[in-house]
C-alpha cells in the first residue's frame, strides 16, 4: 500500500509547487504520536488488568465510536466497557495506564517542528480522539507550539475517514484545498481530503515524510 501512495505524491509535486502550498494539516496519532487507545494498547490493557478480552472489546466497539466523538465522557466510556462491575483495580489506575500508551514517534516530531517553526506555513491538526485523551496528549507533548488549531473528533464531532471533518477545517480555516497537504499513517483518511482537493501525503516514516514534502514544495 505504501508504495503507490508515495508515487502518487511524488506526482503531484510540480502542482503542489505551482499551487503555492501554505497550509499543512498533520494526523497525530500513528504520525506525530503513538496511537492513543488502539488495539494494541487495549491487547496490553486486558493481559496487564486479567480483563476478558472478548467481553471487553465487544464493549469497546459498541462504544468508542461515540466516546471518539465526543458524545460520551472518559467516565461514561469505563462505565460501559469495564465497571459495569467491581474490578480489583481503580479507574484512576486504568486511565493512568491508557494515558501511558502515548509517546513521541523518533524523528517525526522533528519533521514537524520544522514545518511549523518556519513560520511560511498555516499548521493545523486534524485527527481521531477521544476528549479526555486529547486534551491530555495536547498538554503532555506541547502540541500547541506546532499546532494553530486542533479539528479533533471529539470537537467537531466527526471522525475521519468521512469528510465532513475535512469540510469543517477549510471553512473554519478558509484555505483553499488546493494549497493544502493532509498528512495521515492510513491510506483510507487520505481519500476524502483528496476527493476535496487537498494534496495528501501517506506517511510511513519520518525521512519518506521529508522526501514527500519537499517534492510537494514545502521547506523542511
Amino acid at each position: 500500500m505504501g508504495a503507490p501512495q508515495s508515487q502518487f505524491s511524488t506526482a503531484r509535486a510540480t502542482e503542489g509547487h505551482l499551487a503555492d502550498i501554505d497550509t499543512v494539516f498533520w494526523d497525530i496519532g500513528g504520525v506525530i504520536l503513538t496511537n492513543g487507545w488502539d488495539r494494541g494498547s487495549r491487547k496490553e490493557a486486558a493481559q496487564a488488568f486479567q480483563l476478558d478480552w472478548a467481553d471487553f472489546s465487544d464493549r469497546h466497539d459498541l462504544s468508542f465510536p461515540a466516546f471518539d466523538c465526543g458524545q460520551i465522557t472518559l467516565e461514561e466510556y469505563l462505565n460501559r466497557t469495564l465497571f459495569y462491575r467491581p474490578r480489583s483495580f481503580t479507574r484512576e489506575e486504568f486511565i493512568a495506564f491508557m494515558f501511558a500508551q502515548s509517546r513521541a514517534l523518533p524523528g517525526s516530531r522533528e519533521v514537524l517542528d520544522a514545518v511549523s517553526s518556519s513560520g511560511k506555513y498555516f499548521v493545523g491538526a486534524i485527527n481521531n480522539e477521544p476528549l479526555e485523551l486529547n486534551q491530555y496528549r495536547i498538554e503532555a507533548f506541547r502540541l500547541r507550539r506546532n499546532f494553530s488549531v486542533f479539528f479533533s473528533s471529539c470537537y467537531v464531532h466527526s471522525r475521519k475517514p468521512e469528510p465532513t471533518i475535512f469540510r469543517v477545517a477549510l471553512e473554519v480555516t478558509q484555505r483553499n484545498p488546493e494549497k493544502c497537504i493532509f498528512i495521515d499513517d492510513r491510506p483510507l483518511n487520505l481519500e476524502s481530503p483528496r476527493k476535496l482537493g487537498f494534496h495528501t501525503v501517506h506517511f510511513q516514516n519520518p525521512e519518506q515524510l521529508k522526501c514527500d514534502l519537499r517534492n510537494l514544495g514545502v521547506e523542511v
